[in-house]
Protein backbone atom coordinates (compact mmCIF):
# COMPACT_ATOMS: atom_id res chain seq x y z
CA UNK A 1 0.00 0.00 0.00
CA UNK A 2 0.60 3.65 -0.38
CA UNK A 3 2.42 5.17 2.53
CA UNK A 4 -1.13 6.86 3.95
CA UNK A 5 -2.94 4.31 3.07
CA UNK A 6 -0.48 2.21 5.02
CA UNK A 7 -1.05 4.55 8.10
CA UNK A 8 -5.25 4.67 7.58
CA UNK A 9 -5.23 0.31 7.61
CA UNK A 10 -2.97 -0.15 10.51
CA UNK A 11 -5.52 2.36 12.18
CA UNK A 12 -7.99 0.78 11.23
CA UNK A 13 -6.96 -2.92 11.88
CA UNK A 14 -6.05 -1.95 15.36
CA UNK A 15 -9.37 0.03 15.78
CA UNK A 16 -11.08 -3.55 14.73
CA UNK A 17 -8.98 -5.68 16.99
CA UNK A 18 -10.25 -3.80 19.66
CA UNK A 19 -13.51 -4.14 19.20
CA UNK A 20 -13.21 -6.98 18.70
CA UNK A 21 -12.23 -7.34 22.59
CA UNK A 22 -8.41 -8.19 21.58
CA UNK A 23 -6.00 -6.70 23.73
CA UNK A 24 -3.54 -4.35 21.06
CA UNK A 25 -1.38 -1.54 21.58
CA UNK A 26 1.11 -1.86 18.55
CA UNK A 27 0.96 -3.42 15.16
CA UNK A 28 4.87 -4.70 13.33
CA UNK A 29 4.19 -5.25 9.34
CA UNK A 30 4.79 -8.27 8.24
CA UNK A 31 3.89 -7.82 4.85
CA UNK A 32 3.22 -4.60 2.39
CA UNK A 33 2.48 -5.11 -1.08
CA UNK A 34 -1.22 -4.63 -2.93
CA UNK A 35 -2.60 -5.86 0.89
CA UNK A 36 -1.07 -4.92 4.05
CA UNK A 37 -0.73 -8.15 6.84
CA UNK A 38 0.12 -6.55 10.41
CA UNK A 39 0.86 -8.45 13.65
CA UNK A 40 -1.01 -6.99 16.60
CA UNK A 41 0.41 -7.06 20.20
CA UNK A 42 0.21 -8.22 22.47
CA UNK A 43 -2.95 -10.08 21.64
CA UNK A 44 -0.50 -11.69 18.92
CA UNK A 45 -2.61 -11.84 16.26
CA UNK A 46 -2.56 -11.27 12.64
CA UNK A 47 -4.11 -8.72 10.69
CA UNK A 48 -4.93 -9.03 6.87
CA UNK A 49 -5.95 -5.95 5.22
CA UNK A 50 -6.99 -4.86 1.78
CA UNK A 51 -9.06 -1.68 0.42
CA UNK A 52 -12.77 -2.30 0.02
CA UNK A 53 -13.61 -3.88 -3.00
CA UNK A 54 -10.11 -4.91 -3.79
CA UNK A 55 -9.69 -7.80 -5.70
CA UNK A 56 -6.81 -9.61 -7.31
CA UNK A 57 -8.28 -10.19 -10.95
CA UNK A 58 -12.40 -9.48 -11.60
CA UNK A 59 -13.71 -13.06 -11.20
CA UNK A 60 -11.92 -13.03 -7.55
CA UNK A 61 -14.15 -13.50 -4.55
CA UNK A 62 -12.06 -11.19 -2.20
CA UNK A 63 -11.51 -11.30 1.31
CA UNK A 64 -14.51 -13.27 1.86
CA UNK A 65 -13.71 -16.04 -0.06
CA UNK A 66 -10.59 -16.62 1.32
CA UNK A 67 -12.04 -17.07 4.58
CA UNK A 68 -14.51 -19.40 3.58
CA UNK A 69 -12.10 -21.14 1.74
CA UNK A 70 -9.67 -21.38 4.11
CA UNK A 71 -12.03 -22.82 6.90
CA UNK A 72 -13.00 -25.95 4.80
CA UNK A 73 -9.78 -26.48 4.64
CA UNK A 74 -8.40 -26.44 7.87
CA UNK A 75 -12.03 -29.09 8.32
CA UNK A 76 -10.37 -31.31 6.18
CA UNK A 77 -6.84 -31.05 8.43
CA UNK A 78 -4.80 -29.17 5.31
CA UNK A 79 -1.44 -27.52 5.67
CA UNK A 80 -3.09 -23.54 6.31
CA UNK A 81 -2.33 -20.93 8.49
CA UNK A 82 -6.25 -20.46 10.11
CA UNK A 83 -8.51 -17.90 11.65
CA UNK A 84 -7.89 -16.60 15.23
CA UNK A 85 -10.02 -18.62 17.14
CA UNK A 86 -10.66 -16.28 19.81
CA UNK A 87 -12.90 -14.27 17.72
CA UNK A 88 -15.67 -14.54 14.85
CA UNK A 89 -14.36 -16.10 11.58
CA UNK A 90 -15.17 -13.00 9.11
CA UNK A 91 -14.20 -9.83 7.49
CA UNK A 92 -14.99 -6.62 9.54
CA UNK A 93 -15.34 -3.62 6.95
CA UNK A 94 -13.49 -0.16 8.50
CA UNK A 95 -13.11 2.78 6.69
CA UNK A 96 -12.75 1.57 3.90
CA UNK A 97 -10.76 -1.57 4.44
CA UNK A 98 -11.90 -5.26 4.76
CA UNK A 99 -9.73 -7.04 8.19
CA UNK A 100 -9.81 -10.38 9.17
CA UNK A 101 -7.61 -11.76 11.69
CA UNK A 102 -5.68 -14.72 11.75
CA UNK A 103 -3.71 -16.97 13.55
CA UNK A 104 0.13 -15.94 14.05
CA UNK A 105 2.91 -19.04 13.82
CA UNK A 106 6.35 -18.68 14.64
CA UNK A 107 8.28 -19.02 12.05
CA UNK A 108 10.96 -21.49 11.96
CA UNK A 109 14.58 -19.33 12.13
CA UNK A 110 17.58 -20.14 9.88
CA UNK A 111 16.22 -23.71 8.30
CA UNK A 112 15.62 -23.51 4.59
CA UNK A 113 12.84 -26.03 3.27
CA UNK A 114 13.98 -29.07 1.41
CA UNK A 115 12.47 -29.33 -1.80
CA UNK A 116 10.42 -32.97 -0.67
CA UNK A 117 8.93 -31.12 2.49
CA UNK A 118 7.92 -28.55 0.51
CA UNK A 119 6.43 -31.02 -2.28
CA UNK A 120 4.51 -32.93 0.24
CA UNK A 121 3.24 -30.23 1.64
CA UNK A 122 1.40 -28.89 -1.58
CA UNK A 123 0.43 -32.57 -2.28
CA UNK A 124 -0.99 -32.31 1.03
CA UNK A 125 -2.88 -28.90 0.17
CA UNK A 126 -4.08 -30.22 -3.04
CA UNK A 127 -5.73 -33.43 -1.50
CA UNK A 128 -7.56 -31.55 1.42
CA UNK A 129 -8.97 -29.59 -1.70
CA UNK A 130 -10.11 -32.27 -3.21
CA UNK A 131 -12.40 -32.71 -0.56
CA UNK A 132 -13.80 -29.30 -0.09
CA UNK A 133 -16.67 -28.39 -2.54
CA UNK A 134 -15.68 -24.38 -3.29
CA UNK A 135 -16.99 -22.23 -6.04
CA UNK A 136 -14.12 -20.10 -7.40
CA UNK A 137 -12.91 -19.18 -10.69
CA UNK A 138 -11.26 -21.29 -13.45
CA UNK A 139 -7.51 -19.91 -13.77
CA UNK A 140 -8.18 -19.15 -17.38
CA UNK A 141 -10.52 -16.51 -15.79
CA UNK A 142 -7.21 -15.40 -14.23
CA UNK A 143 -5.55 -15.65 -17.25
CA UNK A 144 -7.96 -13.44 -19.37
CA UNK A 145 -8.02 -10.97 -16.73
CA UNK A 146 -4.33 -10.33 -17.12
CA UNK A 147 -3.88 -10.67 -20.76
CA UNK A 148 -6.71 -7.87 -21.38
CA UNK A 149 -4.89 -5.49 -18.72
CA UNK A 150 -1.65 -6.32 -21.20
CA UNK A 151 -3.69 -5.44 -24.34
CA UNK A 152 -4.91 -2.37 -22.71
CA UNK A 153 -2.25 0.48 -23.35
CA UNK A 154 -4.17 2.29 -20.41
CA UNK A 155 -3.85 -0.36 -17.87
CA UNK A 156 0.27 -0.76 -19.21
CA UNK A 157 1.12 2.62 -20.73
CA UNK A 158 4.90 1.98 -20.26
CA UNK A 159 4.95 -1.32 -22.38
CA UNK A 160 6.08 -1.27 -25.62
CA UNK A 161 3.95 -2.35 -28.34
CA UNK A 162 6.65 -5.11 -29.21
CA UNK A 163 6.62 -5.96 -25.71
CA UNK A 164 2.64 -5.88 -25.34
CA UNK A 165 2.11 -8.03 -27.93
CA UNK A 166 4.73 -11.05 -26.93
CA UNK A 167 3.34 -10.80 -23.70
CA UNK A 168 -0.55 -11.25 -25.12
CA UNK A 169 0.62 -13.82 -27.45
CA UNK A 170 2.40 -15.76 -24.97
CA UNK A 171 -0.15 -15.88 -22.20
CA UNK A 172 -3.23 -16.80 -25.50
CA UNK A 173 -0.83 -19.25 -26.68
CA UNK A 174 0.10 -20.95 -23.42
CA UNK A 175 -3.18 -21.07 -22.29
CA UNK A 176 -5.05 -22.19 -25.26
CA UNK A 177 -1.27 -25.50 -25.05
CA UNK A 178 -2.47 -25.85 -21.18
CA UNK A 179 -6.16 -26.20 -21.69
CA UNK A 180 -5.82 -28.59 -24.80
CA UNK A 181 -3.60 -31.09 -22.42
CA UNK A 182 -7.33 -32.01 -21.11
CA UNK A 183 -5.67 -32.91 -17.28
CA UNK A 184 -7.66 -33.29 -14.41
CA UNK A 185 -8.74 -30.45 -12.95
CA UNK A 186 -9.52 -29.43 -9.17
CA UNK A 187 -9.20 -26.50 -6.68
CA UNK A 188 -5.97 -25.06 -6.51
CA UNK A 189 -4.21 -22.57 -4.03
CA UNK A 190 -3.22 -20.41 -7.33
CA UNK A 191 -0.18 -19.24 -5.74
CA UNK A 192 1.73 -21.76 -4.03
CA UNK A 193 4.80 -20.17 -4.20
CA UNK A 194 7.70 -19.45 -1.65
CA UNK A 195 6.22 -16.09 -0.14
CA UNK A 196 3.65 -17.93 0.68
CA UNK A 197 4.63 -20.84 2.98
CA UNK A 198 4.70 -19.97 6.58
CA UNK A 199 7.99 -22.48 7.88
CA UNK A 200 6.50 -22.96 11.51
CA UNK A 201 7.23 -24.95 14.70
CA UNK A 202 4.25 -27.53 13.22
CA UNK A 203 5.60 -27.62 9.55
CA UNK A 204 4.99 -25.97 6.72
CA UNK A 205 1.56 -23.58 5.96
CA UNK A 206 0.25 -21.90 3.26
CA UNK A 207 -1.33 -18.31 2.94
CA UNK A 208 -3.14 -15.90 0.72
CA UNK A 209 -5.70 -17.83 -0.86
CA UNK A 210 -7.46 -15.08 -2.30
CA UNK A 211 -6.45 -16.19 -5.82
CA UNK A 212 -7.67 -19.64 -5.29
CA UNK A 213 -8.90 -21.04 -8.82
CA UNK A 214 -9.51 -24.68 -10.43
CA UNK A 215 -7.37 -25.92 -13.28
CA UNK A 216 -4.57 -28.58 -13.22
CA UNK A 217 -2.45 -29.44 -10.26
CA UNK A 218 0.94 -28.48 -12.49
CA UNK A 219 -0.53 -24.92 -12.59
CA UNK A 220 0.01 -24.78 -9.06
CA UNK A 221 3.29 -26.26 -9.65
CA UNK A 222 4.11 -23.65 -11.99
CA UNK A 223 4.64 -21.21 -8.91
CA UNK A 224 7.23 -23.21 -7.28
CA UNK A 225 10.32 -23.71 -7.82
CA UNK A 226 11.46 -26.69 -10.49
CA UNK A 227 13.52 -28.40 -7.53
CA UNK A 228 10.10 -28.71 -5.76
CA UNK A 229 7.81 -29.31 -8.31
CA UNK A 230 10.24 -32.60 -9.79
CA UNK A 231 9.43 -34.32 -6.01
CA UNK A 232 6.05 -34.13 -6.45
CA UNK A 233 4.75 -37.67 -8.10
CA UNK A 234 2.36 -38.45 -11.20
CA UNK A 235 2.79 -35.01 -12.93
CA UNK A 236 2.94 -34.31 -16.36
CA UNK A 237 6.54 -32.38 -16.69
CA UNK A 238 5.25 -30.94 -20.30
CA UNK A 239 2.75 -29.25 -18.77
CA UNK A 240 4.48 -28.02 -15.60
CA UNK A 241 6.98 -26.10 -17.94
CA UNK A 242 3.92 -24.61 -19.74
CA UNK A 243 2.42 -23.31 -16.28
CA UNK A 244 5.89 -22.01 -15.53
CA UNK A 245 6.02 -19.97 -18.77
CA UNK A 246 2.32 -18.82 -18.10
CA UNK A 247 3.57 -18.09 -14.80
CA UNK A 248 6.49 -15.87 -15.89
CA UNK A 249 3.93 -14.19 -18.01
CA UNK A 250 1.16 -13.40 -15.62
CA UNK A 251 4.40 -11.36 -12.46
CA UNK A 252 5.81 -9.66 -16.01
CA UNK A 253 2.40 -8.33 -16.66
CA UNK A 254 1.82 -7.30 -12.97
CA UNK A 255 4.49 -5.46 -12.81
CA UNK A 256 3.72 -3.31 -15.42
CA UNK A 257 0.20 -2.54 -14.27
CA UNK A 258 -0.42 0.60 -13.35
CA UNK A 259 -1.19 1.18 -9.91
CA UNK A 260 0.08 -1.80 -8.94
CA UNK A 261 3.88 -1.47 -7.52
CA UNK A 262 4.41 -4.78 -5.95
CA UNK A 263 6.05 -6.57 -7.94
CA UNK A 264 6.85 -3.69 -9.37
CA UNK A 265 8.61 -2.27 -12.82
CA UNK A 266 12.41 -3.49 -11.96
CA UNK A 267 10.86 -6.78 -11.31
CA UNK A 268 8.45 -6.53 -14.52
CA UNK A 269 11.41 -5.63 -16.32
CA UNK A 270 13.56 -9.16 -15.26
CA UNK A 271 10.35 -11.17 -15.55
CA UNK A 272 9.93 -9.55 -19.21
CA UNK A 273 13.28 -10.84 -20.04
CA UNK A 274 12.50 -14.07 -19.10
CA UNK A 275 9.44 -14.36 -21.03
CA UNK A 276 11.56 -13.02 -24.21
CA UNK A 277 14.05 -16.30 -24.06
CA UNK A 278 10.94 -18.96 -24.41
CA UNK A 279 10.93 -22.42 -23.06
CA UNK A 280 12.01 -23.72 -21.45
CA UNK A 281 10.91 -21.92 -19.01
CA UNK A 282 12.84 -20.55 -15.79
CA UNK A 283 11.22 -20.81 -12.43
CA UNK A 284 9.28 -18.21 -10.64
CA UNK A 285 12.59 -18.09 -8.15
CA UNK A 286 15.27 -17.07 -10.68
CA UNK A 287 14.92 -14.13 -10.14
Amino acid sequence: MQAAEGRRARVAAMSTASALGLAVDDAVVLSDSNRLVLRLMPCDVVARIAPVGYRVFSSAGGSQREVEVVQRLAEADGPVAVLEPRVEPRVVVRDGFEIAMWTYFEPVQHQDVSPDDYADAVERLHHAMRQVSVKTPHFTDRVADVQRCSARRDDTPDLTDEDRELLVHTIGSLTQSIVDRGAVEQLLHGEPHPWNVLNTKTGLLFVDFENCVSGPVEFDLGWVPKAVSECYPGVDEGLVDECRGLVLAIVAAHGWRRGDYKPGRESGVAFLDLVRSGPPWASLDSQ
